[in-house]
């Protein structure tokens, strides 16, 4: 997931369990591992995307502590905090502005979680990436009816939304089902355990940037709590340490995260309006573009994975990919359905934006039993999914199940 030269899409028991939450191993990375801030949502035409909202709250990152092979819990037989952790807690305290003795008593309390660690323990053998077991794990009946009941119950919050954002209810409904099932599934982990797991025992000595992600998160929770954002001894989350309805990680509702219901708090489990806010907000800071399509109405030449460069932002124009003998499909047309973004009865027709003007990427869906491979066309905002999840599988799969329950709905999709 770290890796911006090239996504991996590996269908592991992580990725498929990635409606509880998960986080990233070799295989896979979590949507709730980039969103994040606390902060009122903003019209659609103030919003900048990839620009934090509140830049005070970046979080710096915490270059002390290390995570060390075991299952030793995090204190010394006097209960004192074990001297790198101890080393880790007076860095949090200076860079995150937060008292010591706040930092040091939240930590004393953190315990080892030995499932957390097996969950994000790198599997012996490599699994096959398949994206139709992937696509058939999420795009599927229980989340398309449940996301049909979600929608109309929560209507009037989601147009709203979309008005602001600019970023399609089916958009925002197909994500939240993807990660939780509609609050289904939020996960019963302890945060703070689980996060102190795997910030100081990562059960893959072999990716120490994966630890000190979980470390950073570690500092955003603490500092969160300290602002009485939430309570970092009870609150419970992913084995990961993702909360709540969208799955945020603690820095993700620090940076990304909006207050959608107006009243002055942030809560992403209880509050739907919060968790659909949220999710808008995250999509517009990573970049999505309202009323441009996820996908290119295109065809693509024979031999499409020469065309394939993969990370998280497009990089070929329209030029290059029509010189490579790419056409736009013949029933594209200059219009297209859309969700409208008012609370109307019906969708609208409106031009098709010039998705020609943006770049895009050439998206591979592998699928290594059945020994084939789908290729499709990604614009601004597919990769601003990518975002939220970095997966191809993930993204492609939202966008989907979006399109299902758009279709379900009676609007238009967003591909």
């Amino acid at each position: 997931m770290f890796k911006p030269a090239r996504i991996l899409q590996a269908t592991s028991v992580f990725l498929l369990m990635a409606g509880c939450g998960t986080t990233q191993t070799t295989a896979l990375t979590p949507a709730q591992m980039l969103p994040a801030t606390a902060t009122t949502p903003v019209t659609v035409a103030t919003v900048t995307p990839g620009q934090p909202a509140t830049p005070s709250l970046a979080g710096a990152s915490i270059k002390a502590g290390s995570s060390t092979a075991g299952t030793d819990g995090f204190l010394q037989a006097g209960g004192e905090l074990t001297p790198d952790i101890q080393a880790y807690a007076r860095e949090v305290s200076q860079v995150r502005h937060v008292p010591l003795t706040h930092v040091v008593d939240i930590l004393k309390t953190a315990q080892y979680n030995a499932t957390a660690s097996r969950l994000m323990a790198p599997g012996k053998t490599r699994i096959r990436r398949s994206w139709v077991t992937y696509r058939n794990r999420f795009v599927e009946p229980v989340r398309i009816n449940r996301g049909v009941e979600f929608w109309s119950e929560h209507k009037s919050t989601l147009d709203r939304t979309a008005r602001e954002y600019g970023v399609p209810p089916s958009i925002i409904v197909a994500i939240i089902g993807v990660e939780t099932v509609y609050g289904r599934n939020t996960g019963n982990f302890r945060v703070l355990d689980a996060l102190a797991t795997l910030g100081f025992r990562y059960p893959d000595s072999s990716r120490p940037e994966r630890s000190q992600l979980f470390r950073d998160q570690l500092a955003d929770l603490i500092q969160l709590d300290y602002e009485k954002k939430l309570d970092a001894r009870t609150v419970e989350g992913s084995f990961a340490g993702a909360m709540g309805l969208p799955q945020f990680m603690p820095g993700s509702l620090m940076r990304y995260a909006a207050d959608g219901d107006k009243d002055g708090r942030i809560d992403l489990l209880y509050s739907v309006d919060d968790a659909i806010v949220s999710v808008a907000r995250f999509l517009r800071m990573h970049g999505w573009q309202p009323g441009l399509p996820v996908f290119a109405p295109l065809i693509l030449p024979d031999n499409p994975q020469k065309l394939v460069v993969g990370g998280l932002y497009p990089t070929i124009d329209w030029t290059t990919l029509q010189n490579q003998g790419a056409k736009v499909r013949p029933s594209a047309g200059n219009q297209i359905k859309r969700e409208t973004l008012v609370a109307s009865a019906s969708p609208t027709d409106v031009p098709v934006p010039d998705w020609k003007g943006h770049k895009l990427g050439v998206v591979d869906l592998l699928d290594e039993p059945r020994s084939t491979a789908e290729y499709r066309t990604g614009t601004p905002n597919f990769f601003a999914i990518t975002h939220y999840n970095r997966s191809y599988f993930y993204a492609t799969s939202v966008a989907d199940l979006a399109q299902a329950l758009a279709d379900r709905v009676g609007y238009g999709g967003p591909n």
